[in-house]
């Protein structure tokens, strides 16, 4: 068996694990994942407009997977270099499986998609063609045009362009085939393509109601309508527009599991794959061959690309934002966040965290409890400092508006803000430069590390200081679909350390010692391991072990080696993981000691909870890192320990609840299978259900009291 530190030494290690065949590919992984959120757009007892809400989930992922995990696949796969070759192979192999199964999961999606239309005629919310409209549904039409699309729709001739490198792959297209009866010289049949003005008028036109029936359009259909007019001029006796969509190469991301010298080569060995350029296009598998041929070869695709052919609708991204129709019955019934009641008075929030660890556990709980701390800071005059670090920013940002309003009332406030973060660089970059004019000291991460960690620190003028460490983004949107933990807490190691991290962040790579944090890129992947060892050890000794942990992502493979060691060697190993997960559960040598629950359900599952039996004395985690090697050994990361015995208990309760999940819980095995767990006799758990109705009881238990001692 190798120690840490010998596969660090070992540049074969990596391969040996993968090729042994206990090593599931990330990416692989990644279309289990997402096809346990296709099967919840399948499920009748999930309300129907949230069906269509999967269907525009897993449309959305499949999208920003193609422009970055699959592009990063064909690039590897194109290399030429010689010692790159086992990477080429095993890149081939995975792009084969990802093919496949996108092949077979496109079949599955049509099907839900035709499935759900008709549920909703059921329900008297039409989605019509342009083919079925009235007189009446058809002047508004025309209407609609006029007033919402005239000037926003301009097509290009085909014959004009030679490739399209400055479409936007974020929208949807339409190829048009024009034919001209009696055209004399002149073609008789020409083509074209436009842009869906998606952006300005929604995907989704809603029609006059015809008493109880509702009635919707998609824009393509709208479009397809108008033909005529956006071609006037130009003596066309027929139309055909087929859909069409495509996806670029966002960027190159590859698991650091590759030696900087292989990633060097295959950057190097590439020459026919530039950033930006078409990798996957999906397009009406009715649209005539010589249209689809004015298409692909505009797009330039090589032989590695995706094409597949679908349905007459794509970009079901879209499905997120479809119009409810004034049907809330067809929605989840709203759980309204819980303004926990012991951070809710007049007392001051920064003195209740002094006097007792606190947590928020969103969406349960409202995230204004956070905003609260932030805002107390700003304007108490014992506050002398805040330190924090920012992801992702709600586009109108409370927790920025707060920090600005700190500035401005004198106090020192220092953010961290990741330039990187993906999708929301502009954004960042927005926010960065209001900040720097109120006078906050903004610092852009760091060369080579992306700042994950979710930390906050408020440094007093006496006594004790206070931290907020997160496992989400202090976000207030993310905060209403994220189920994220934030510990409040002023235990002097803890905060000390916190302080420490903001220290290594403005002096990256220096040997920076933390007592009581797990920190990365510094000792987390060990500190996790050596976890683990102890378990192991105790396992041995006849002393209390097991292992159970909710996280986003497991893929590191010295942490996958080192679960299956701690199963094979008789710990019990209950993970919770949402997304990614490379571990296989049914090998016999792990005698059923380790098992896996994804759950999918309403809200996101994010949150990062670690628990070690330690011998009986439980040591408790959370924090901002999963188990890959971007966090582990490419991202400052934060975990802290968890002290406090109400706290623990919580987080216990929360890991159990998701671990006892028989409604939204499949069981994760690494084959794809994405099985529903058995039903215990007393019917079916749904953890997060039970968890907002604890929370919601505590709260009302709370007044109660307080009623009574009134």
């Amino acid at each position: 068996m190798f120690t840490f530190s010998e596969a660090i030494e070992n540049s074969t290690f990596i391969m040996k694990i993968k090729n042994n065949k206990t090593y599931l590919p990330r990416d692989i992984s990644w279309m289990y994942f997402n096809r346990r959120i296709l099967q919840e757009a399948c499920k009748e007892n999930v309300p129907l407009l949230e069906r269509m809400s999967f269907l525009g989930i897993y449309s959305n992922n499949l999208d920003e997977f193609f422009r970055v995990r699959v592009a990063s696949q064909n690039r590897i796969a194109e290399c030429e270099d010689k010692e790159a070759r086992q990477n080429r192979l095993e890149a081939l192999d995975i792009l084969k499986e990802i093919t496949k199964l996108n092949s077979e999961y496109a079949k599955d999606f049509e099907l839900a998609v035709r499935e759900i239309t008709q549920k909703l005629k059921e329900n008297n919310i039409y989605l019509v063609k342009e083919d079925e409209l009235d007189e009446e549904q058809l002047q508004f039409i025309y209407n609609f045009y006029q007033q919402n699309l005239n000037g926003r729709v301009i097509p290009v001739w085909y014959s004009a362009i030679k490739q399209m490198n400055v479409e936007n792959d974020e929208n949807i297209y339409l190829a048009v085939k024009m034919h001209r009866e009696g055209a004399g010289k002149r073609p008789a049949s020409e083509y074209a393509f436009l842009e869906l003005p998606v952006s300005i008028c929604g995907r989704f036109v809603r029609l006059p109601d015809k008493g109880e029936k509702r009635y919707l359009m998609y824009l393509d259909d709208v479009i397809r309508c108008c033909l005529p007019y956006i071609f006037c001029g130009q003596h066309y006796t027929d139309f055909e527009a087929y859909s069409f969509k495509f996806t670029r190469d966002a960027e190159m991301e590859i698991d650091n599991d590759l030696r900087n010298g292989m990633l060097q080569k295959i950057s190097k060995g590439v020459k026919s794959r530039k950033r930006g350029e078409p990798l996957r296009v999906l397009y009406d598998a009715m649209m005539p061959k010589a249209l689809l041929k004015q298409v692909l070869n505009a797009l330039y695709l090589d032989k590695l690309d995706t094409v597949l052919a679908g349905g007459r609708y794509h970009n079901h991204k879209d499905f997120m934002k479809f119009p409810d129709c004034g049907r809330s019955d067809l929605k989840y019934p709203a759980w309204t966040p819980i303004l926990k009641k012991e951070l809710s008075g007049s007392e001051s929030i920064l003195q209740l965290i002094r006097e007792k660890d606190r947590f928020i556990h969103v969406p349960y709980h409202s995230f204004d409890s956070y905003i609260r701390v932030l805002q107390e800071a700003a304007i108490s005059k014992e506050v002398k400092s805040i330190k924090t670090t920012l992801y992702r920013l709600a586009k109108d940002s409370k927790v920025v508006k707060a920090l600005i309003g700190a500035a401005r009332n004198g106090k020192k406030v220092t953010v961290v803000i990741e330039l990187l973060a993906r999708f929301d660089e502009a954004s960042n970059i927005n926010w960065s430069k209001r900040m720097q004019d109120a006078g906050i000291h903004v610092i852009f991460g760091v060369e080579g590390l992306k700042v994950h960690s979710k930390i906050t620190h408020i440094a007093m003028k006496s006594g004790a200081d206070i931290a907020c460490i997160s496992t989400g983004n202090f976000h207030e949107g993310n905060a209403r679909t994220y189920t994220d933990y934030m510990l409040m807490t002023a235990s002097r190691p803890v905060v000390r350390d916190v302080n420490a991290v903001f220290d290594f962040i403005e002096r990256p790579y220096s040997m920076t010692r933390f007592k009581e944090l797990l920190v990365s890129p510094n000792e987390m992947k060990n500190k996790f391991l050596r976890l683990i060892n102890e378990e192991i050890k105790n396992k041995e000794a006849g002393k209390p072990a097991y292992i159970r942990i909710k996280i986003n992502h497991i893929t590191d493979v010295y942490m996958v080696k080192k679960l299956y060691e701690a199963a094979e060697r008789g710990v019990p190993v209950d993970l919770l993981v949402r997304g990614n997960c490379s571990l296989y559960t049914k090998l016999p040598e792990l005698n059923g000691n380790l098992r896996i629950t994804g759950i999918i359900d309403r809200y996101l599952e994010h949150s990062r909870i670690f628990i070690f039996a330690a011998g009986g004395e439980e040591k408790i985690f959370i924090g901002s890192a999963d188990w890959m090697p971007r966090n582990l050994d490419n991202r400052i990361e934060v975990v802290t320990p968890v002290y406090d015995p109400d706290v623990k208990e919580d987080l216990k309760r929360v890991v159990d609840y998701g671990l006892h999940d028989t409604l939204q819980g499949r069981i994760v095995d690494g084959k794809g299978t994405n099985a529903f767990p058995e039903v215990a006799e007393t019917g079916y758990f749904r953890s997060q259900e039970a968890l907002y109705q604890y929370y919601l009881a505590k709260e009302t238990n709370v007044d109660k009291q307080n009623n009574h001692e009134e």
